[in-house]
């Protein structure tokens, strides 16, 4: 288990990950990425296991991150009025992400109350705009990142995550984020690795295209 961070690279930290792909897709595009969960990481790599409310303030460039969606998504509705706690704490944990001393962030959920108790996502993307013939509507909240653009929009509407069958993994399966969404956020998101910076302006739809045909935007199973 890492607990510290090299001192080269753009420095990336995904947030509330225990999967690795995110944080992979972000290291194949030549960042020091970092994942962060109170969970092990599934696949080997830079993982760091604890709170990530104590990592936020370690120098990071960017910072995607995933909180738990348990208390927030809209699949839970029928329950909301008997975790009333459980949900301001989960909307707390948002905002403390929110303010974290990072240039960029990105949070990511599914449609819930975040939309009303936070904020209006800037964007909400489906799998089947990155290569996968699925649906799972996904709320993206960006600070000084520009939005997702699709690279490779699919047939297949299926909607595979929400008939995940019960079982101790299903939280698991349904919170992966699928690789061709990676893919998209560590071409498109990744920062400037000489300067620092993100240039918001150079995503014209030529360089759009070149990284959805390059082989780290492929869909992945």
């Amino acid at each position: 288990m890492a607990t510290t961070k090299p001192e080269s690279g753009a420095k990336v930290l995904i947030a509330c990950e225990f999967s690795g792909i995110v944080r992979d897709a972000f290291a194949r595009a030549g960042c020091d990425s970092w994942s962060c969960d109170l969970l092990p990481s599934e696949q080997p790599g830079n993982h760091i296991q604890a709170d990530v409310l104590g990592v936020l303030d370690q120098g990071w460039d960017l910072m995607i991150a995933f909180p738990p969606c348990t208390h927030l998504a809209v699949s839970g509705a029928r329950w909301f009025k008997d975790k009333k706690p459980q949900q301001e704490m989960a909307v707390t944990f948002v905002r403390r992400l929110w303010a974290a001393p990072i240039e960029r962030i990105a949070i990511e959920n599914p449609i819930g109350v975040l939309s009303t108790k936070f904020r209006k996502p800037d964007q909400i993307i489906q799998p089947w705009q990155f290569g996968h013939g699925e649906t799972k509507a996904t709320c993206l909240w960006l600070k000084n990142l520009p939005k997702l653009v699709p690279t490779k929009i699919v047939d297949g509407r299926t909607a595979r995550v929400h008939r995940e069958p019960p079982g101790p993994d299903r939280w698991k399966n349904r919170s992966r984020t699928y690789s061709g969404i990676a893919d998209a956020m560590a071409c498109q998101w990744r920062p400037d690795q000489k300067s620092g910076s993100h240039d918001h302006e150079k995503w014209s739809r030529k360089e759009t295209t070149e990284c959805a045909t390059s082989e780290t935007a492929a869909p992945r199973s």
